[in-house]
């Protein structure tokens, strides 16, 4: 991925701001997973599954399921990081299923920026249709990762051009140049839907700002970094590493 790393990064010049982190490396410190009693089940709303339930949040997330669920699981991931992939593919359903639909875990997913412009634009794009289709258009990037991330090598020339284009033109120009916008019309968001969604330099600049505000406040410098109830898990990167630590915080 070096070369897609080196174009995108050169494509978030000005005004745009990056915190450049990594995928897979290993966070500072000693802080482990709380721990609890069993925690009781709770129905969701008639006629709906706690997984149908999704909002954005304030720090720039989108969360889903019980809004008061006891355990509250943030992940801090990057959409191209094959590590946070690998969470995903191994967890996801497991995590809904099992844990979110008891309405005893919420899960957050905060979009951290590591590779530049492509990051930025998926966040974008994927935010770009009703929150009801937020998570499985995740779900989808992390299972065809190396296809999309393929795909995307093969326009780094087009994408070079695309980055001298004015702040409104350039995602738009960038998303089609990575294939990023045949990918998301193929899910259901029309390439004019995205075009619009992307021709946002604002929205663009506050993404890549919520990177940086968490790498320097936070001391977040990896992904994916996970927080349950507001504690950071270190080391903590795997399925096979977060469910016991959910079970031991009351998941059972």
């Amino acid at each position: 991925m070096t070369v897609l790393r080196r174009v995108t990064l050169a494509a978030l010049a000005a005004p745009l701001a990056l915190a450049l982190v990594g995928c897979g490396s290993k966070t500072e410190g000693t802080s482990a997973a709380p721990t609890g009693g069993p925690v009781a089940a709770v129905q969701a709303p008639a006629g709906q599954m706690w997984s149908d339930v999704v909002s954005a949040t304030p720090e720039g997330g989108m969360r889903m399921g019980n809004p008061d669920a006891p355990l509250k699981l943030v992940e801090y991931g990057s959409l191209s990081c094959p590590h946070c992939a690998k969470l995903a593919n191994d967890g996801m359903a497991t995590l809904v299923d099992k844990y979110v639909n008891t309405g005893r875990v919420s899960y957050e997913f905060r979009s951290y920026i590591i590779h530049g412009t492509i990051d930025v634009a998926l966040t974008m794009l994927a935010q770009c249709g009703d929150k009801s289709t937020f998570f499985p258009m995740i779900e989808q990037l992390y299972k065809t990762q190396d296809q999309w991330i393929a795909r995307a090598e093969q326009g780094n020339a087009q994408a070079q051009a695309a980055a001298s284009l004015p702040p409104d033109q350039r995602f738009p120009a960038l998303a089609d140049a990575f294939g990023l916008t045949d990918w998301f019309a193929a899910r259901g968001i029309s390439k004019d839907q995205a075009h619009a969604c992307l021709a946002k330099p604002d929205d663009a600049s506050a993404i890549a700002k919520r990177t940086q505000d968490w790498y320097q406040n936070q001391g977040i410098d990896s992904t994916p970094t996970l927080y349950l109830n507001g504690q950071k898990m270190t080391d903590v990167v795997e399925w096979e590493q977060l469910e016991p630590a959910l079970q031991n915080a009351g998941a059972r």
